[in-house]
């Protein structure tokens, strides 16, 4: 079970009126304790910072605290001398190691890196690699608990306290010091190597059991501790002497050495090449082009002996599916599933951009009069705020609002549009002036913008900016959109950049805020808790707020000309839609241990997950937390529509039926999948409900009923502007993008398809999407010849571009006949009798380029009722690629080599072809587009 040893000040974002249901075992399966937490006094000078027309305090709101210890004294950051002016990046994986929540343990909480977790002790540094799930909490619950191996110090070392010296994207380096002895280790995500720097003292490494050594090679060890085995690695010319569970090492008069832990005791001698090749810095860059959004993960590395530079890195799930780079054979067991180990410093991954349009397009099945009718029950309403105080709050009643304003606009009703801009600018103005009711206030210990009254622990605990600042964010650039005067740096945009430097700033230089506070750049999404004071690591539980806060940077940068604002919202939006998929959801049932019984979590902990939320066990909030609020950047999630179905699914047999008090949300996130099934429930009460607290009837009405017309989004299609999207329905595509800038501009398509837009204006077009434009969504088929089509599709269209497609490296392990992170394409909704005498043919090109002994291998796949289960699969013979640049063609003539199952009659079917490397140790290609790129079924 997961010893809680801290909560958010408040557990409570029920809406008023909303009564939380008995935690029982829920609540992650974590004892929650009250914290009672005092004021703070304020310095008795304070001054107010003006910030264009706007302004913030230095100085918190008389009566007010800010970060404090679990039993409300203040906190300072726990830093060593060289780390004292840099902005500390709380909400991160190891922040307990500069936030001391605890005034009885100044080391630290277990920090979950993966594959390695770590806990700073006053000998040292504990190293766990757990790798079997428990199941806590009536089931509702996973983890990989931290538990320690081994201890790596010096000997002797009795340190009073641990602090942060030096960090980075993804790695940190704590330090100890007990007056005769320093102690240094460099650790940080996916990285299997502790680099370890000491002086005053030989190196110890004290294990949790007696260990079986399987190597002694003089200063190489190699041990097995609980299972595990490690290597450790001390200078050359020292001796590793084991006596007991005490590992030691003189160190010769160096003050490094390392340990890593193996994958197998046969990967020894891969590690020990990279042992001295020490960890100094890691870095991410992104850019957003044409669609696409690439990201390069680089470690910075230092020689200790000889002239190594390379090093050993393991890509969580997220990240190796959308890499072509060549990776090892060797993995590892994490709480995010498999991950996979690369021999480089650095990486890069590349996924099509997720649009965020400020509205979705207008269509015939909105009915404009009863659409400004629910607009203006909200325009008109005695309090559109509906009381809202604090940051959050306020944030929610802003989101709110601002889903309206393009709504408004779109079908003509000007008036209420303009004043629900006017409704939107007091507030923010209200709350970006300091001295009043409300206001922002700059700590300059913690180096963070607070917002009061504050609430869920955003001031005593650092808690949720992102999730707070986001809606503020997305409210400026929806009115950015309509009125750049007052998104301009003199006006109130200075004040817009604060919230965005606190959150999600881009600069690793600026002495006033750290780099991106809140999002793990190498775990893919944001942390919650500022201080990460639990056993369970960090924790994040609204995923969809966080993506709210990147969906802002995108509108927000696009309305003020910002684009590298605008592509970090890219960035952070598209890897943390991954990341959601993955973890949050689980789409490719891949990641949740087998035995725990649940499709989806409300939250995700560094040590896993949990089917609960903070304040509630209704099964509604635990599903619907990671889905509000429901905006244009939330398209992303209709990525994986059949996770969707499976977790609307699971929410109703947990909720004994369909939602009730968040069903708004649950309708509008279905019809990310299923339009018409959400129209058939908004239908079924006709507008007679209570909205969720953030959305109004007029954004819901609005939302499933477009979606209803033009259909779910199509993400296999992106365009080459951030805020663009497409739509399918029937095999015809709705294509919308909204142009910020002052002239007109074109959006191209990874279809081809391009649209005309005019200067600050949204266009929108429809045009044929081939016989299946989603795999996920129904379309007519006709004809048995499908072609490959990039994205992941079969279709009898032959209006697509020629294009190619990249199959993944068979990581030098033989795959021959087992799919191995397969290029799948897919149709579905098929129909067909088997031919007589008919056989399974397919033509395709395929390139290795230069690379040697490389061979795809394709199998065909057929759902004959599209029930999920495949009756039949057909695998050939893989074909074997010369090293020479060009195409060569693979047809079904190399043979069959495996069949299962029988053909039969199509009933809206599945047909599925899988292209794989069954060789090799690099990626090649296959053509899309064209007609030497096809697949022919025997049906007719």
């Amino acid at each position: 079970m997961i010893e809680v040893l801290l909560v958010r000040t408040s557990l409570s974002r029920l809406a008023p009126g909303l009564a939380a249901r008995p935690a029982a075992a829920t609540l992650l399966a974590i004892a929650v304790a009250a914290v009672g937490l005092g004021p703070a006094a304020s310095p008795a000078a304070a001054a107010t910072i003006p910030a264009g027309a706007g302004s913030y305090s230095d100085s918190r709101p008389a009566g007010t605290s800010g970060p404090t210890t679990n039993t409300g004294a203040p906190v300072t950051p726990k830093l060593t001398t060289a780390a004292r002016d840099k902005p500390v990046p709380t909400n991160d994986w190891w922040s307990s190691l500069a936030y001391q929540r605890y005034g009885d343990n100044p080391y630290s909480t277990p920090m979950y890196g993966h594959p390695l977790t770590y806990q700073a002790k006053a000998s040292g540094l504990e190293v766990g690699y757990p790798t079997t799930p428990a199941i806590v909490g009536d089931g509702r619950q996973y983890e990989y608990a931290h538990k320690a191996d081994l201890t790596v110090g010096l000997s002797g070392l009795n340190s009073p306290d641990t602090k942060a010296d030096a960090w980075s994207d993804w790695t940190v380096t704590p330090y100890w010091a007990d007056g005769s002895r320093t102690f240094r280790a460099t650790i940080g995500h996916g990285m299997p190597f502790v680099y370890a720097k000491g002086s005053g003292g030989d190196a110890r490494i004290t294990t949790a059991s007696t260990p079986t050594v399987f190597s002694d090679q003089g200063n190489v060890l190699g041990i097995t501790v609980a299972g595990h085995h490690y290597a450790l690695f001390a200078p050359t010319g020292s001796d590793w002497n084991v006596s007991g569970t005490a590992i030691t090492a003189g160190l010769g008069g160096k003050d490094y050495f390392s340990l890593a832990v193996l994958p197998s005791t046969d990967a020894l001698a891969t590690y020990r090449k990279y042992a001295f090749s020490f960890v100094t810095g890691s870095q991410v860059a992104w850019q957003s082009t044409g669609g696409t959004v690439k990201a390069t993960y680089s470690l910075t590395t230092e020689a200790k002996e000889g002239t190594e530079r390379g090093t050993l890195q393991a890509l969580y799930r997220h990240q190796w599916l959308h890499t072509t780079d060549a990776l090892t054979p060797y993995t590892y067991v994490s709480p995010r599933g498999t991950m996979k180990v690369r021999e480089s410093a650095s990486f890069t991954t590349s996924q099509k951009n997720n649009g965020v349009v400020p509205a979705l397009p207008a269509s015939s099945g909105v009915d404009k009069a009863r659409l400004a009718g629910y607009l203006n029950e909200v325009a008109n309403a005695s309090d559109p705020f509906s009381g809202a105080a604090d940051t959050y709050w306020t944030g929610k009643a802003l989101g709110r609002l601002a889903q309206l304003v393009p709504v408004a606009d779109q079908i003509g009703e000007t008036a209420t549009r303009d004043k629900l801009l006017g409704l939107m600018k007091g507030r923010l103005q209200e709350w970006f002036t300091a001295g009043g009711a409300s206001e922002f206030s700059y700590d300059k210990d913690w180096k963070t913008l607070t917002g009061y009254p504050a609430s869920y622990g955003s001031d005593t605990e650092l808690n949720d900016h992102h999730f707070h600042y986001s809606y503020y964010v997305y409210a400026a650039a929806i009115i950015a959109q309509y009125d750049q005067a007052w998104a301009a740096d003199s006006a109130w945009g200075t004040m817009i950049k604060h919230l965005i430097r606190d959150t999600a700033n881009p600069s690793r230089t600026d002495s006033a805020y750290p780099f991106l506070r809140g999002f793990d750049v190498y775990a893919g999404h944001s942390w919650a808790s500022g201080h990460q004071g639990f056993a369970a690591g960090n924790n994040q539980e609204s995923s969809s707020e966080s993506i709210n806060l990147s969906a802002g940077l995108v509108l927000w940068g696009a309305a003020t000309g910002d684009t590298n604002l605008r592509d970090l919202g890219s960035f952070l939006l598209t890897t943390e839609s991954e990341a959601i998929t993955q973890y949050w959801f689980d789409a490719s049932q891949q990641v949740f241990p087998a035995f725990f019984g649940h499709d989806t979590v409300g939250m995700v902990w560094g040590s896993g997950g949990a089917y609960s939320t903070w304040w509630t066990a209704n099964p509604e909030e635990i599903h619907g937390i990671n889905v509000l609020p429901v905006t244009g950047g939330s398209l992303h999630l209709a990525r994986e529509k059949a996770a969707i179905k499976r977790n609307i699914a699971e929410m109703e047999r947990e909720n004994g039926g369909p939602a009730q008090e968040w069903r708004d949300l649950l309708w509008q996130f279905e019809s990310l999948s299923d339009p018409a099934a959400a129209k058939a429930k908004w239908d079924g009460v006709n507008g007679n409900y209570t909205p969720e607290q953030g959305e109004s009837k007029a954004h819901t009405y609005h939302w499933i009923n477009t979606l209803n017309t033009v259909g779910a989004p199509d993400m296999t299609v992106s365009g080459d502007l951030p805020t663009s999207a497409v739509f399918s329905k029937d095999g015809t595509r709705t294509y919308t993008a909204h142009n910020h800038g002052s002239t007109a501009r074109t959006v191209t398509f990874s279809d081809g398809k391009t649209l005309s837009v005019p200067a600050r204006s949204t266009a929108t077009s429809t045009g044929p999407g081939g016989s299946n434009p989603d795999p996920e969504e129904p379309g007519p088929s006709t004809g048995n010849t499908f072609r490959l089509k990039s994205g992941g599709v079969l279709t009898t269209a032959t209006t697509d571009p020629a294009g190619a497609d990249t199959i993944a490296s068979a990581d030098g392990v033989n795959r021959d006949g087992t799919p191995y992170r397969p290029t799948v394409y897919e149709v579905k909704k098929v129909n067909g009798k088997v031919a007589s005498g008919a056989a399974t043919a397919f033509r395709l090109r395929v390139d290795a380029g230069t690379k040697v002994g490389l061979a795809p291998q394709v199998r065909v796949s057929y759902d004959l009722t599209g029930d999920g289960t495949f009756d039949r699969a057909e695998t050939f013979r893989y074909f074997a690629t010369d090293p020479v640049n060009g195409w060569e063609e693979y047809t079904q003539a190399s043979g069959a080599q495996a069949t299962t199952g029988s053909l039969g009659e199509l009933k809206n079917g599945t047909v599925r072809l899988e292209i794989w490397n069954a060789l090799g140790n690099g990626t090649s290609q296959v053509q899309t587009g064209t007609d030497a790129a096809v697949l022919k079924i025997p049906y007719v």
